[in-house]
Order: structure tokens, then sequence, then C-alpha cells
């Protein structure tokens, strides 16, 4: 296995990659965003292993980047809320995002992002296409978009923990 760690290298990608690099971590990371908060309702979304799941939603607890917060006591269950910091990570998944959707859709975007504001589109540089606007995180609404499948509704992001 390999280690989980950049040890020598004095680099932040390198420091971000150890939080946010094993497989999975980031595509948890996009559903908090767009609203997912509950441990079964990112095991549906995704189709990940219950073991795999509660070790990287507990490092990104670990990490300050989702809060857990209880919402049932019996029995004892959880929520997971995006966290300042867990909301810096959007400017990362929209750029990853639109490369996937320039280099690797052949069918078109699975997601569209829309700038609540006018409609317009999210482009790279992370503004609208309609106004010109810089974007983040709480100006934007999510619809599936032509290479989606299946097809679902529109989702608004996660509000800060």
């Amino acid at each position: 296995m390999l280690p989980r760690t950049y040890e020598g290298q004095i680099c932040s990608i390198a420091r971000s990659l150890e939080v946010v690099g094993e497989r999975w971590t980031l595509l948890i990371v996009r559903d908090a965003l767009r609203g997912t908060r509950r441990f079964e309702d990112f095991r549906g979304n995704l189709g990940i292993a219950h073991n795999v799941l509660s070790d990287r939603l507990g490092k990104l607890v670990e990490a300050g980047i989702l809060e857990r917060r209880l919402y049932q006591t019996r029995p004892e269950r959880y929520e997971y809320l995006v966290t300042p910091a867990g909301l810096d990570l959007w400017p990362v998944i929209m750029s990853m995002l639109l490369w996937g959707d320039r280099h690797r859709a052949p069918e078109g975007p699975p997601l569209v992002v829309l700038h609540r504001g006018c409609g317009g589109r999210l482009q790279p540089g992370l503004t609208c296409s309609g106004c010109g606007r810089p974007l983040g995180p709480l100006d934007c609404d999510m619809e599936s978009g032509p290479g989606a499948q299946p097809a679902g509704d529109t989702v608004r992001p996660a509000s800060p923990a």
C-alpha cells in the first residue's frame, strides 16, 4: 500500500493531497458541496463501501473540511456539514469539473453549474458566462447536463457549518 504522506516535499500541493488525495475523498466533498449530509445518502450517491466512507468522512472531519453533527439520539446518527475550509475547496472541485467537461465528457457535461443571479454557466476562471461576475459556492445551482444519466433535479450548494 502506498503511503499517504509526501515526506520531504515542501509543497502545499503535496500537503493538500495528504488530506484530499485518496480515492473517493474529492467525490465526497463534491457531494457535500451539493448538499448531501447523511452517511446513507453519501453511500447511495456514490456506491462506496461502508468502511471506506466511514474512514474518508472521519479524515475529512479531522482535517476540518466537514463538521460531524448529531441529528438523532436513538440510535445516534450524524450528519456532515461543510465547514469554511470545505467551502474553500469549491474552486478546486469546479476547476476539475470544467476540465473534465472539456476533456473527458464526449456526451457533454453530466452536471451544469448555473449562476443563480442570471442563469449563465460557470466557465473557466470561475466566472459567469452571462454577466462575467466571479462565482463562488453560494452563487450557483447545479443541474443535470446533457451527459447525465439519469437526469436529476436542480441542487443548491451546501451552506457552511
